[in-house]
């Protein structure tokens, strides 16, 4: 079959099956969730409300941010993340006495600057809500810390007391995160098959946590400009809330040791008829690297090629099973498209460890693998933090990192 054929059934497919969404989490959830005490409607969001046990009214609230996605936040899926696997976090603020506020949002993609509309009313219902005068502890997981941050410094910059006493990140990134440009390249080459890959990497979400964007296939990496003004937007309202003690963790280690991936390694592999010569790899660092030959229901594979990038799919901190998740998704399809693909390294780093405790900026290979373990604590921006014993899915909820939390709430 030619690819005049084939094109517009891989497109009528893949606008059919589940998009390429690269996100943490489970891919598809089925759990029940507690029926919350409360929800909240908020400016461009939703808050799901879980007393402390035993509780009837609001007293020690926790306000726990979601982070980056596609589409709105769900009470499953913040469930199912947070309560479902191995460490019940819910559970355990809940039996330690504090109220769980889980804060959604109405589209995860958009610009934190407007998220922080939903995390801003939150805290200050919080605030007006709680019984007694005990402090708020506010923070957030990836993205979800960044849009807390800069809630709480906007508060105080107008003179607004949010009532907070703890802000807290969990595998945020302060210095920025990291999608694989061959990845990216992906999503914007088959942008006219279907345009959801694409719509999340371009999406203003996308543009300000990435230390490296491309808004097209074949653009040179850089910082983007909404990036660049979020970064002016945080500098502006002071760069961090000032009041409260600031703390997080993150979910790589502090030795500098990487997560074993080859710099260039082939990652994905197409193996389909209507794919085959699509390859991807590793970032490498170094000048003119090929990081992926791209050929999609094409006659043509076009090559994709970087310069001056640090090995950050490789570097120390939390993972994300990109290479993976667009593998899956591939081989999902009806074989006779000629889609299949293979998926030889799944994850990549998304978050340095270095930039999700506040340390170092991620854009040279030095930084990047700065053993933060060496490092005197007080280089942080944040006043406390800690490392995981191991390279782990990004915002993974681990007893080691949560315990460590909670331990710290007011």
């Amino acid at each position: 079959m030619s690819d005049a054929h084939i094109g517009p059934q891989v497109s009528v497919a893949l606008r059919a099956n589940r998009p390429v969404i690269l996100a943490a989490g489970p891919r598809e959830v089925k759990v029940d969730p507690l029926a919350p005490n409360e929800v909240w409607d908020l400016p461009g969001g939703t808050a799901w409300v879980y007393f402390a046990t035993g509780n009837d009214v609001l007293t020690r609230p926790v306000i726990l941010a979601d982070g980056f996605n596609s589409g709105p936040s769900t009470l499953e899926f913040s469930w199912a993340y947070l309560e479902s696997g191995d460490y019940a976090l819910i559970s355990a603020l809940r039996d330690s006495g504090r109220d769980v506020v889980l804060l959604g949002f109405q589209e995860r993609s958009a610009s934190i600057l407007d998220n922080a509309e939903a995390a801003t009313a939150a805290v200050l219902r919080a605030v007006a809500q709680r019984r007694g005068d005990a402090p708020l502890a506010v923070g957030g997981f990836s993205m979800g810390g960044l849009v807390t941050r800069y809630a709480l410094a906007k508060l105080e910059s107008e003179g607004i007391d949010h009532g907070t006493a703890l802000y807290w990140s969990y595998d945020s990134p302060h210095r920025g995160a990291s999608v694989p440009v061959a990845l990216q390249a992906f999503a914007h080459y088959i942008r006219d098959l279907d345009s959801r890959f694409s719509d999340q990497m371009n999406s203003p979400a996308a543009r300000e946590l990435l230390a490296w964007h491309i808004a097209e296939w074949n653009d040179q990496p850089a910082i983007s400009q909404d990036r660049r003004d979020f970064l002016l937007a945080l500098d502006e309202v002071g760069g961090w809330p000032r009041r409260p003690r600031r703390i997080g963790v993150a979910n790589g280690v502090g030795t500098g040791v990487g997560n074993g991936n080859a710099a260039g390694a082939l990652a994905v592999q197409g193996l389909g008829l209507a794919i085959v010569g699509t390859r991807l790899n590793v970032q490498p660092a170094g000048d003119d690297q090929l990081v992926a030959a791209l050929r999609v229901v094409t006659t043509h594979t076009r090559q994709v090629h970087t310069s001056g990038l640090p090995t950050v799919g490789s570097a120390p901190g939390g993972t994300l099973d990109g290479f993976g998740i667009l593998a899956d998704t591939l081989n999902a399809l009806p074989t006779y498209l000629g889609m299949r693909a293979q998926a030889h390294i799944r994850s990549h780093c998304f978050v340095p460890a270095v930039s999700a405790v506040a340390i170092r900026d991620v854009d040279t290979e030095e930084a990047l693998y700065t053993p933060v373990d060496t490092l005197d604590p007080g280089e942080s921006e944040l006043d406390e933090f800690r490392v995981a014993s191991r390279n782990e899915e990004h915002t993974l909820i681990t007893e080691e990192l949560c315990s460590w939390l909670i331990e710290r709430l007011p």
